[in-house]
């Protein structure tokens, strides 16, 4: 499964410098709006402690994580749905991602500029929703013009999507975001055709100063979690700064590095995890002697689209999965003692695969 997640923002909130922190990459990130101006693209590993606790169990050659790819989209700024600030080419970069970063500046320095000229993390959320907003409002309208007609003649085919549409034009129109509108199953499969930018799945990421890493919140990152809070957003805190001091070194210094500051986790791997629990994912595991693989699926998948994500041979020719979880295999410490105490199921195509699976697909083609 491929995952691709847009960091977006104001110019100068730190975009470029999470991405660097992200890839360990040397992309510009300067003191001035529109540094970036095609996107940047990076695959960054999800940190998953699971793939070693199977490790010590099952020797094996190879231990193949999940990645995530970032891409960092320049700075939008008010008037992007009209074009300003190369708005529109901005825009459409967002179309293609499946999940939002929105990095929101929550530090006070006066040597990097602001576009709007004080710091408010309120006020720059509402400025990029309201760009996203107002293109979804256009992207929408149009599609409504193009198939008015076809809906007024009689045909029925395009009645759902034509209803669907109207319902979302009179809930931007009162300032809703597509993500917060209840929509079901067969509404929401619609909605992937057209690919509104408000769907998307969002995680506000409040970028720190130094200060406040071990200390008490600033008012501005307050000020951002109290209005997360009351409107149900997510919100994950950050140094970007921080984090780059990283970068360069290993291991075991940079845990030693975060422990000085009471951390277990650097703010990246926390982004990681974040970004993946935001698209609704989880994993289950493939392990043996060659190579130990953690594999991202939607919550729900069944066994047979699961092993699609390893081999379309494999799901065309399924047979069956031989299943055991990772804590019985913690429990039983080996594959012999979980086939002799049962442990190991047989499942068929339509078995909905758990967090933490280890599967065996047999198939024939």
């Amino acid at each position: 499964m491929s995952i691709k997640t847009g960091i977006i923002g104001l110019p100068n909130v730190g975009k470029s410098t999470l991405f660097n922190v992200l890839t360990e990459s040397k992309i510009e990130a300067e003191n001035y709006p529109f540094c970036t101006i095609e996107p940047n693209h990076g695959m960054v590993k999800v940190h998953e402690p699971r793939l070693h606790e199977i490790n010590k169990l099952i020797p094996t050659e190879k231990i193949t994580n999940t990645y995530i790819e970032f891409v960092d989209i320049a700075g939008l700024v008010k008037g992007a749905s009209m074009g300003e600030g190369l708005g529109n080419q901005f825009l459409s970069n967002i179309r293609n991602v499946d999940a939002i970063i929105h990095v929101v500046r929550c530090f006070d320095d006066d040597n990097i500029t602001h576009v709007e000229k004080t710091i408010s993390p309120i006020r720059d959320i509402e400025i990029i929703n309201t760009e996203l907003l107002l293109k979804d409002l256009d992207t929408l309208t149009k599609r409504l013009k193009k198939i008015e007609k076809t809906v007024k003649s009689g045909n029925k085919e395009f009645q759902p999507e034509y209803e669907l549409i109207i319902l979302l034009i009179e809930k931007l129109n009162q300032g809703i975001l597509i993500r917060n509108i209840n929509l079901n199953e067969d509404q929401r499969n619609l909605l992937k055709s057209i690919s509104p930018l408000t769907a998307k799945p969002t995680l506000y990421l409040a970028n720190i100063d130094e200060q406040s890493i071990d200390g008490p919140a600033n008012n501005h990152s307050s000020d951002l979690k109290k209005w997360a809070d009351k409107n149900d957003e997510l919100v994950l805190t950050i140094c970007t700064k921080f984090e780059a001091e990283m970068i360069d070194l290993n291991k075991e210094e940079r845990q030693e590095f975060l422990n000085s500051y009471g951390l277990s986790k650097s703010g990246i791997d926390r982004l990681s995890a974040a970004a993946f629990n935001l698209l609704g994912l989880e994993t289950f595991f493939t392990a043996g002697e060659k190579e130990i693989r953690s594999w991202p699926i939607k919550k729900g998948t069944s066994a047979v689209l699961a092993a699609g994500e390893i081999h379309s041979d494999i799901q065309r020719g399924f047979i069956k999965a031989e299943v055991y979880s990772l804590s019985d295999l913690i429990h039983y410490k080996t594959e012999e003692s979980l086939k002799s105490s049962g442990k190991i199921r047989q499942e068929g195509k339509f078995y909905t695969v758990k967090d933490g699976d280890i599967i065996y697909f047999k198939f024939n083609v």
